[in-house]
Order: structure tokens, then C-alpha cells, then sequence
């Protein structure tokens, strides 16, 4: 069976990273923002065709709850070790990692300074 080319995704390691990290850490809020195209220009870049080499990623999550910042990015970095370790996959990533608690108190403090 031959797959239609419409079917084929555009992003497919952003389409896994969403996917693995829903699907393993259950986020109330999951931003992927592929900044790649801040990186086409630096020399460990060169040759590299793939548009999907960087990402800043926003996850907020109660499985974040009672770990470190360092624990919980071994967490996601465990994750996507695959897409990490892909030849022209994942060069780097951003994380900002809290949990519900810590994501309401922060906006708390945004919404106190627009005040």
C-alpha cells in the first residue's frame, strides 16, 4: 500500500516530539517552537538539510513535581534521545520545564508587574 504524499508530515520530529512527550508526561501545556532557522548560518550546520535541527520547548507538567530542573531535563532529553541521536536530527534544545503550581505563580507574577 503506497502512502499518499499529502499524508507525509512536513514536521515529523516536531510531530514525535509532540507525540512522545504527551504521550509520557500527560502536559497541561506543551509549546514547540522550532527556532532552526536562528541556527542555518552556524558552522556545525553546515551541510545539514534538515529544517527540524532546534527547538525551545515549553512543558508544564504535575510529573515535574518534586524534581529538580536538571532531573526534569534529563526526563525530556531521555525522551528524544532517538531524535537526539539521528544523523541530521536534533542539534539542540531550549527547555523550560514547571509544573502547574510553578506555571500559575509565574503568571501571577506577570500579571502583578503589569499592574
Amino acid at each position: 500500500m503506497s502512502r499518499n504524499s499529502s499524508s507525509i508530515s512536513a514536521t515529523p520530529i516536531e510531530d514525535a516530539i509532540r507525540q512522545k512527550i504527551t504521550s509520557a508526561l500527560a502536559p497541561v501545556n506543551l509549546s514547540i517552537i522550532n527556532t532552526s532557522y536562528l541556527h542555518a548560518h552556524h558552522p556545525a550546520m553546515q551541510n545539514v538539510t534538515s529544517p527540524e535541527t532546534h527547538f525551545r520547548l515549553h512543558i508544564v507538567s504535575d510529573t515535574f513535581r518534586a524534581k529538580t530542573q536538571m532531573a526534569r531535563h534529563r526526563v525530556v532529553y531521555g525522551l528524544l534521545k532517538e531524535e537526539m541521536g539521528k544523523e541530521g536530527g536534533v542539534h539542540a534544545l531550549e527547555l523550560r520545564t514547571r509544573t502547574v503550581q510553578e506555571d500559575e505563580k509565574e503568571r501571577e507574577g506577570e500579571n502583578e508587574k503589569e499592574s
